[in-house]
């Protein structure tokens, strides 16, 4: 029987911050990428992808102490084309491979227009939403997608694990509204949800997992490392995840469908993960202050649609924006049994818990 939940402490986000950039001080990166690193983690958690931020730490720092992730990596960026990049992240940090695949989108964007900026040799980065919304700084529109950095979910009809959850994200900029930001897995959750579900000991809906055996729903947590994920919308997601993966992973030389490199249950090996970043500058189609205008007026008239018995009405983005101001206010929500994870991870390196921050 699972145990029900116990109600997550608020942690001020200055400790969680601080916490991350000292573990990755003492794993061995640079404080400038530490500090990188932390502030993307962070923006995980702030916008409510809360199996993506300080939740992977103790993975991380696995990873780095294992050398299977390099902490000084020298990340190149390969210019194929005006509008098209290549960035070599040399098997470092997720977050500083993509995040600079974001920034030399921008760059090409602002000279053509659009940019498609690929990644090879990166590993796992987090959040999907927070690599498309790092255009919105320069007033683009960002596109993100990546090979997920396990497989748990099959094709349309399958049963074999061949496909990773393989998110796609979109961002686009608003003016006094928030900004419109889809963030979603092409399975019917993310595999972070699940395990976050299994740190938690809480049950899965039946709907998530089945027995690749019986195709019977699992909705035991612990059982889930034997399960399929299941794709969104049936043989959509699934062709989407296959897409995706083609174009985030074989086209840059990464790795996809069998060849992938399960990064929980192997973290000793090299991911190589394939990621993309796209910007797209909206001034090249009109005036940049009329399309965020417009923006604006489509997000108020839609928020202000009719709405199902007991419902309201939500566009991409609305939510983000909510926790993200609630969370710099009042702190992060973070589980107890992950405060206990991140305790053991202080202790064993020799930093300051967040308790003491």
């Amino acid at each position: 029987m699972n145990a029900p939940a116990t109600k997550a402490a608020r942690i001020p986000v200055a400790a969680v911050s601080g916490l991350i950039a000292d573990a990755m001080g003492k794993a061995g990166l640079p404080a400038d990428d530490a500090a990188k690193v932390a502030e993307l983690m962070l923006e995980a958690d702030l916008i409510g992808a809360d199996a993506h931020g300080v939740f992977r730490l103790p993975q991380y720092v696995q990873r780095l102490k294992l050398g299977s992730t390099n902490p000084r990596p020298n990340i190149t960026v390969e210019r194929s084309a005006p509008a098209t990049a290549l960035v070599n992240g040399d098997n470092g940090m997720g977050h500083l491979a993509v995040s600079r695949a974001a920034e030399t989108a921008v760059a090409l964007a602002r000279e053509c227009g659009v940019a498609w900026v690929g990644c090879v040799m990166s590993g796992h980065a987090g959040a999907a939403g927070v690599y498309a919304a790092l255009p919105l700084k320069a007033d683009m529109i960002g596109l993100y997608s990546a090979v997920a950095n396990a497989n748990h979910m099959p094709l349309a009809g399958g049963a074999e694990p061949l496909l990773g959850t393989n998110p796609l994200a979109i961002a686009i900029p608003a003016g006094e509204e928030p900004p419109v930001v889809l963030d979603i897995a092409t399975s019917i959750v993310s595999y972070g949800t699940i395990k976050n579900h299994r740190l938690q000991n809480k049950p899965l809906k039946s709907d998530w997992m089945v027995d690749p055996k019986t195709g019977e729903a699992i909705t035991d947590p612990h059982k889930s490392m034997e399960a399929l994920l299941l794709p969104m919308a049936g043989y959509k997601g699934a062709g989407l995840a296959l897409t995706l993966g083609l174009m985030a992973g074989t086209l840059n030389g990464a790795l996809f469908g069998r060849d992938c490199v399960d990064f929980n249950a192997e973290p000793d090996r090299v991911t190589n993960t394939g990621q993309f970043v796209v910007a797209l500058d909206p001034s090249r189609f009109q005036p940049l202050a009329h399309f965020k205008a417009e923006v604006d007026r489509h997000s108020r008239s839609l928020r202000a649609s009719k709405t199902l018995p007991g419902e309201s009405v939500r566009l991409p983005g609305d939510r983000r924006a909510q926790r993200r101001a609630d969370r710099l206010a009042h702190g992060l929500p973070l589980a107890p049994e992950l405060l206990v994870q991140l305790d053991k991870l202080a202790a064993e390196q020799g930093i300051k818990p967040l308790a003491k921050r």
